[in-house]
């Protein structure tokens, strides 16, 4: 780095006689950056102004601070009083490592709450500590769609629908840019890990734009300051050095005008093609850019102009932001696994935990009528909170399963620790004589997580033998046993669902997820939680998942949508979960039977606890498109509402349809359009349970 440092400088002479290097300052400019009344916009043109063509080239690489904070970071500029990026990942809690932290729930399993304002609270506090420690970017929230559920990574994404996963990442962006900037990651179409540097990955128009790329609109909508960029190709190009994606997509169609950072070591290929295209920040350290690229400005490969439009994205960002003015600086004793933010994360849990199967009432366990509860599996007393990769993090403790039935069993309830996953003839007598038995299986960081850092991508969606038998084992002995899975996302049950009462998701449930289940399982807790990507039958019912060739194609079709046109059914669909009390959906109505594009249409639905308890629903809407002259998907997912109703009450859920959502990608035109036709919009409580429905037409334009 020094080496290319005093060559930059040597360059310098070279670079002079460019008019816009800049280098001398004024004190007229001066006044304009540093005055933080100013508009934005002249600030940054006033900075940008006075720095020399180095100084620009400096803000677009990483340069790593050796000052054992953990984040990675980008030079300071003294002479200016430019301050560096400062980054950290934070896609479950800030990484590990900066230290110490609050390990939430992950993101799959913050995309089971389908609660955007909770989704809020946690990027709020992530932003607060990864600030706390020093970072004025967080390199989150991860948005790629679960196109299979083998995906390495599927634990930090929300789930498999644009829809719903856009509207969890706009409400953590808002969330965490109250503390830091968000690199909004990874752009895009990315879901492959093993060959994730090289896979090139072919779509097609219609596809790409209409399936791939709204919820990362919806995160620019939202106002992400940052975009990372894959480390896949789209069609040919690598996605750091891809014109359609960055320049046309981003920065032309949705106006993105913040910066582009490219995602870590190799995710630059190249410095000319990378800089035209739109990367404006190379990270961890300069391969690419630093000299390579103050060698392409000076010898004319690279015009003045990309440099400073990089640059310009650069300093808006730190503008914007603050970052340049000087945020007060927060202490990390007040935040790092604050009381507020630790109880945040239980809470999270408590409506992630989604009840798959409860047949007989096996749930919730009454403590006054229960003498002993056996806990089995060695993942009952596993502190098992996720990926080793980028996305992981330490906490100063972990509730585990045992560790929390143990805490909320009560004085007149035995738990008995059989937290192993072979079990002996006198295991099996404890849970033979135990009034239910809790078995927990399910996903580990050695079967999934980030290629490099990780285990890769899943080699089936099967429970490991190990655990089929251990469940088997529990019931073979007990008729009452709750199974409870932990992991990323979907796992093929048929082994065992007809032989067990009751199944529950945890995912990696965070640090206080032990006690979030007992919650549930004892009832204090009503689950509510609904799975953000469909449960199949077997893998086969999937888009075959191809993750060993050097080229792939992504369909149209995936998740839900693709098991509905397919006529496939699956064992638990998109959206579904059960809970402790029953609710009902009645007199669906639209504000208007005709509307426009450009309109909004105002959906509202009565929806009854008609059960003893008090408890949450979400409330889930789903567009058709009969008679469409394009193929469509069967229905899709165009909004949702959680809502707590109490015993015997009925609360009136309204939704807001935009019609434009309503739209297809026109390839012939590049464009979107919404069709005239008369649509069918369906209410409901999952994907495959829609009570209601109701007729929208829209009228030829």
């Amino acid at each position: 780095m020094r080496a290319q440092r005093r060559a930059g400088l040597t360059l310098f002479a070279a670079c002079a006689a460019l008019a816009a290097c800049g280098g001398s300052g004024s004190s007229a400019a001066e006044k304009v950056y540093r005055d933080p009344s100013q508009p934005l916009e002249s600030r940054v043109e006033a900075l940008l102004s006075v720095m020399s063509l180095e100084e620009k080239v400096e803000q677009m690489y990483g340069t790593p601070p050796n000052d054992g904070s953990g984040l990675s970071a980008t030079a300071p500029n003294a002479r200016l009083g430019i301050p560096g990026f400062r980054m950290v990942d934070g896609m479950r809690g800030v990484g590990a490592a900066t230290g110490n932290a609050t390990t939430f729930p992950v993101g799959s399993a913050r995309g089971a709450t389908f609660d955007p304002a909770l989704e809020g609270q946690v990027a709020a506090a992530i932003g607060a500590e990864a600030r706390s420690r020093g970072a004025n970017v967080l390199l989150a929230p991860t948005i790629n769609l679960l196109r299979h559920p083998r995906w390495g990574r599927a634990q930090e994404t929300y789930g498999e629908d644009t829809f719903h996963v856009g509207a969890m990442a706009a409400a953590f962006v808002a969330g965490a840019q109250e503390q830091v900037i968000t690199a909004t990651k990874h752009f895009a179409l990315y879901s492959i890990e093993d060959t994730r540097l090289t896979v090139n990955v072919q779509a097609d128009d219609r596809t790409v734009r209409e399936v791939y790329l709204p919820h990362f609109e919806r995160a620019v909508e939202a106002g992400t300051g940052a975009v990372m960029s894959a480390y896949n190709r789209v069609n040919g190009a690598y996605c750091s050095e891809n014109r359609p994606l960055l320049g046309e997509i981003l920065d032309g169609d949705w106006g993105f005008d913040g910066f582009v950072v490219s995602d870590w070591t190799f995710g630059t290929r190249s410095t000319v093609p990378a800089a035209e295209a739109g990367l404006d920040v190379e990270m961890p350290a300069a391969h690419y850019y630093g000299l390579p690229l103050l060698q392409a400005v000076v010898g004319g490969a690279l015009p003045l102009s990309d440099v400073d439009d990089a640059v310009r994205r650069v300093l808006r960002a730190k503008l914007r932001f603050g970052i340049f003015d000087g945020r007060p600086a927060l202490d990390p004793a007040l935040e790092i696994e604050s009381a507020a933010h630790t109880a945040l994360a239980r809470q999270v849990e408590r409506e992630a935990i989604v009840l798959l199967q409860n047949e007989g009432a096996a749930l919730p366990i009454d403590r006054a009528a229960t003498r002993q509860i056996a806990v089995v599996g060695a993942l009952a007393a596993t502190a098992n909170t996720g990926d080793t990769g980028s996305s992981s993090t330490r906490s100063s403790y972990v509730v585990t399963p045992l560790a929390g039935i143990q805490a909320l069993a009560g004085p007149s309830t035995t738990v008995v620790d059989l937290s192993r996953d072979v079990l002996a003839p006198a295991d099996e007598a404890a849970v033979a004589a135990s009034d239910v038995a809790v078995v927990v299986v399910g996903l580990t960081s050695a079967d999934e997580g980030e290629a490099g850092l990780g285990a890769g991508d899943r080699k089936s969606l099967d429970l490991s033998p190990a655990h089929l038998a251990l469940v088997a084992d529990v019931a073979s002995h007990n008729p009452r046993t709750v199974v409870v899975l932990e992991g990323s996302g979907a796992l093929v049950v048929e082994p065992f669902v007809e032989i067990v009462p009751a199944i529950l998701m945890a995912w990696y449930p965070g640090l206080e997820g032990g006690n979030a289940l007992a919650e549930v399982l004892f009832g204090d807790v009503n689950p509510s939680g609904k799975l953000p990507v469909s449960f199949p039958v077997s893998e086969g019912q999937l888009p075959p998942f191809v993750n060993d060739q050097a080229q792939v194609t992504y369909g149209f079709l995936h998740g839900y949508r693709y098991l509905d046109t397919a006529a496939e059914d699956p064992r638990f669909p998109f959206g579904f979960g059960l809970s402790y009390t029953t609710f009902s959906f009645a007199n669906l109505s639209l504000d208007r039977a005709s509307a426009a594009p450009g309109a909004t249409v105002h959906v509202s639905v009565e929806v009854t606890n008609e059960g003893p308890v008090a408890g949450d629903e979400v409330v889930e809407l789903y567009a058709s498109y009969p008679g469409s002259a394009v193929p469509r998907a069967v229905r899709e997912l165009k909004g949702f509402a959680r809502v707590s109703i109490d015993p015997g009450a009925t609360a009136t859920v309204g939704l807001d349809l935009p019609v434009n959502d309503l739209a297809y990608w026109d390839s012939t035109r590049g464009a979107f359009s919404v069709e005239p036709l008369t649509y069918t919009l369906s209410v409901g409580d999952s994907s495959r349970s829609l009570p209601l429905s109701a007729s929208l037409a829209v009228p030829p334009g």
